[in-house]
Formats: C-alpha cells, structure tokens, sequence
C-alpha cells in the first residue's frame, strides 16, 4: 500500500467500505483502558445493546423486484456516499476536561456513549456477514454500505470515548459477545425501528441544542444531524425489504409488530430514565423526550406499518412509569441479592408491559409508495 491508500484509511470516516472502515487508524489505536468501557459493552440485559444473527440464506433469496424503482434510488444514494469524510473531529470540536465533569454527568454520559458505540458496532457486525455470505447482489450491496456506515458511527463514538481514557474493544466483542438469533422478519421489524427511533432521538437532541447552545456540553452532538440521517436511511432500507413481501405486516405479523413497537418504546423510556444528570445537561425533560421520539417515530413509521400505538392513552404513560418503578426496584433488588423483591420487581415489570400491549392499536392505511425524506 502506497503512502495515499494509507492515508486514505487513517480513520474510519474516509473508508468506501467497511473492511477498510474496521481496518483504519482509528480502530487500531491503543487505548488507555478498554476494559472497564468493553465489560459494560458485554453485558447481556432487556436494556443492552444485542448482537444479531440471523438466516442469512433467507436474506439472500429476496426479491426486491416490487420495490425496484425505489430501491435502485435509495442504493445510488448510499453509494454517493454523502457522509464520506465527516464522521471525524475537525475545528468544530472543543476539547473537554473530562476530569473536572461532574461524576454523575460523567458515568451516565459515559454510558450514552458506549451503549451507543455497542448498538452501532453490532449493526456493522450483522449487515457485514450478510454481506460475506450472500450472493444476492442487490443484498449484499446494501448491506455493504450499511456496514461502512455503521463502522464509521462506532469508530467516532470510540474517538470520543478515548478522550476520556477508555473505549470500547470491537474486536474483543465480535468474539466473544453471546449473538442472538431472529428470524429475518423479526431482524425487519428490530432494527427498522431501531433506526428509525434513532434518528427521531438524534435529531430531537440535535434541534433542541440549537435552540439552546448553553447546554452542548460535548462537541459530539454537533455530529447528530448527519448521523441521524444516515440512521433515517438504513431505516427506508428495511421499510423497502418489508416491502418486497407483503405477508411481512398483515395477519399475525401485525400483532408482532404491535409487540416490537411496544418493547422497543418502553426500553428506550426505562433506559433514559436511568440518566438523570445526562438529560438535566442538556435542559431535556426525559418525559417530553420520549413523548416527543415516539410520536416522530409512530408518523415516520406508518410508511409501512398497518399499525401504530396510542401513546395518548391514558393507561400509556401510566404503565410506561409503572415499568421504569419496577425496573429500578429490580436493579436495587439485583444488587443486594434480594431474591424476593427481585421476583416481586419483575411481575410488576411483566404487568406493567401487558397493560402496555393490550392498549388497542390505531390502525393505519400503509401508502403505495414507501420512500421518505427526514423533514424534523
């Protein structure tokens, strides 16, 4: 390799594909202490980061035919590649005295951070399998430049992280966290939400800080808004693969659809509940957080889901605070080995979650045409 291809994948930002993104500077270089950042990436909990696989034999025999015109319009947009180079510090990016946070803001922000850099990673790991095994090229292609994304979000969340001293050890996790597996429609319904949940919170913050400077208290959230639209577009991604088959939202698929919209909401509520300092510094109310991603997401995702919740109902916020209650009673439980209270802790959890999913659903007329552009 001559000294410009070394240059070209001296960070992650500038690779044009994952193998170069995984193999550049940035995910090479040593670090000060990774351990403590990659046990918390290791843990396996309702609210942690899982890493995927799946039947990839399955994925391969796709037909994207009934969604051609769009598809080949999302795919040539991925490949011009409007992000190349971004994902890296530049002169907008101030140095923090990680030293002198509070230690409150400093372990849950902490926390945001490698939870964020796990999520991303482990879509990097799956779609870059896809990509490995399949012989479909209309698959394989997205999931490429799925891959190369994703890689680069993790490797600048890591950027951030060594400031602090620590980062997460990727390579350590493709080993040897546990994988999980789903089915591919179950892989549909996961991670369309979860990209399309990530860019409304991305992009929430995003606008909020821009209206309030004063509470911007790291440089990364400068980066949201291109990071949230490449979240937006992988999203269209598996709105399209839904669409290829239309027995993907009808029938009893319509009820797991209800029940993924419901666990993924209600972890996304318990999880930033349990970041206080984090969301008191940025000026974010944690309850007018969540209302506000849930509705941009049930808008978002009527492109191609029959139905969405009534997140006005009045048992909704009720049960969602029901849930959050039992889950820091079980933690606490956890912890002091309480047997139980750990079992009481989580009954109340389970019931607070089936009163969450037998709210009746609002049904929803899915459009012809799928493809959206982010307008928040």
């Amino acid at each position: 390799m001559n000294k410009v291809e070394q240059a070209a994948v001296a960070h992650s930002a500038d690779a044009g594909n994952v193998e170069d993104a995984l193999d550049a500077g940035n995910y090479r270089q040593a670090v000060i202490d990774s351990e403590s950042a990659t046990a918390v990436a290791m843990q396996n909990t309702l609210l942690t980061p899982r890493f995927y696989t799946t039947d990839f034999d399955a994925l391969d025999a796709i037909d994207v035919s009934p969604v051609r015109e769009e598809w080949d319009r999302l795919i040539a947009r991925m490949k011009s590649d409007p992000n190349k180079g971004h994902f890296k510090k530049n002169a907008d990016w101030e140095q923090i005295d990680w030293d002198g946070m509070d230690p409150k803001l400093r372990a849950e922000f902490t926390d945001f951070l490698i939870s964020s850099c796990t999520a991303e990673f482990s879509g990097c790991v799956l779609y870059k399998e896809m990509k490995r095994r399949g012989k479909n090229e209309d698959i394989t292609t997205l999931f490429q430049l799925m891959a190369r994304d994703e890689a680069r979000h993790a490797g600048f969340i890591n950027d951030a992280l060594r400031e602090a001293g620590i980062a997460v050890n990727l390579t350590f996790l493709t080993e040897k966290k546990k994988y999980t597996f789903f089915q591919p429609k179950f892989i549909f319904y996961a991670t369309y939400l979860s990209e399309k949940i990530g860019y409304a919170r991305y992009i929430t913050i995003f606008r909020h800080l821009q209206k309030n400077p004063q509470h911007r208290f790291h440089p990364i959230f400068k980066w949201f808004e291109e990071w949230c639209n490449d979240e937006f577009g992988h999203g269209e991604a598996f709105a399209l693969l839904m669409k290829t088959d239309p027995r993907l939202t009808r029938g009893i698929n319509a009820l797991w659809i209800k029940f993924f919209l419901t666990a993924v909401y209600s972890t996304m509520f318990v999880r930033d509940h349990q970041r206080p300092a984090f969301h008191q510094a940025l000026g974010i109310d944690p309850d007018w957080f969540a209302q506000s991603v849930f509705t941009k997401t049930s808008e978002i995702s009527r492109q191609v889901f029959p139905l969405t919740l009534d997140i006005d109902h009045p048992r909704w916020k009720k049960n969602l605070k029901a849930l959050q209650r039992a889950n820091v009673d079980l933690a606490e439980a956890r912890k002091n080995g309480r047997l139980i209270k750990r079992l009481f802790a989580s009954a109340r959890a389970g019931l607070a979650f089936v009163a969450l999913l037998t709210i009746p659903s609002i049904r929803n007329k899915v459009p012809e045409r799928t493809r959206l552009e982010p307008v928040y």
